[in-house]
């Protein structure tokens, strides 16, 4: 036992000294350097990421110098989401079935879960082709693709006559009203068969840039308000709105990033 302790930490000392050598490093990368499967490369990342010696991100790993040095606005959005991706996963408990809309933030948290059996039912395409831990089975509604998200009544039908444990879902932006925007004219009617159809919880996934106060508001194809739900955003957001958002009712997660 202590043999094989020993030959694991030499491993992801090894795999945490390919990460500060390049900046940032993919899965799939490290498994083919180290020969290892994707499963066994996901766990050492969540390992020394606990441990703070690197930050995991969609696909791979950053060492933290890189991850600090958060220059451009697209860059830390990119990071935020990650972060809130992460966390959500957290969320999740064996045994799960989850509805994930076409939101990628929603998508990208079953590359954080490493050690549990899900069943995942969404309309979002951006999985497809993705290799996810061997307990993470995925369903797709089918449908017409726009913008990578299968929409229409073939969508519908097929989630009315399903149910999940929890619903994680993304959107264009929140108000803070209440009101949660959609841009895809279908989405909402898709959404809210997703809502209904959940036995427990509802999570909304929103980096801070989508945090908005009702004056900000543009053209968009329509919004809608939840009974319940959990927002789950970073610590970028505007405290004013999120205080808002909270005298309505919404239980607003502050992800930290910094």
């Amino acid at each position: 036992m202590k043999n094989n302790r020993k030959a694991v930490e030499k491993r992801q000392m090894d795999i945490l000294n390919l990460v500060r050598e390049k900046g940032e490093v993919k899965v799939e990368e490290i498994a083919k350097e180290f020969q290892i499967s994707l499963m066994t490369v996901r766990r050492d990342l969540q390992f020394l990421e606990q441990e703070k010696f690197l930050a995991r991100t969609h696909g791979g790993a950053i060492s933290l110098e890189k991850a600090y040095t958060v220059v451009t606005k697209d860059e830390r959005i990119a990071y935020c989401r990650d972060r809130i991706s992460e966390y959500a996963s957290k969320l999740v408990e064996d045994g799960d079935t989850l509805f994930i809309n076409g939101s990628r933030t929603a998508l990208n948290l079953l590359n954080y879960v490493t050690d549990k059996k899900i069943n995942v039912i969404t309309n979002n395409c951006w999985g497809i082709g993705t290799k996810y831990a061997d307990g993470i089975s995925v369903h797709y509604t089918g449908g017409e693709v726009k913008s990578n998200v299968m929409v229409g009544e073939y969508v519908m039908r097929n989630l009315l006559t399903m149910t999940a444990d929890k619903t994680f879902l993304g959107c264009a932006a929140v108000y803070d009203g209440g009101e949660f925007r959609y841009d895809i004219p279908t989405e909402i009617g898709i959404n809210e068969a997703m809502v209904s159809h959940t036995t427990k919880e509802l999570y909304i996934l929103a980096d801070h840039s989508k945090i908005q106060d009702r004056d900000s508001r543009g053209t968009y194809y329509g919004s809608c308000t939840y009974d319940s739900c959990t927002l789950i955003t970073d610590d970028y957001a505007d405290k004013e709105v999120v205080e808002r958002l909270r005298m309505h009712g919404i239980k607003v997660i502050i992800v930290p990033t910094r």
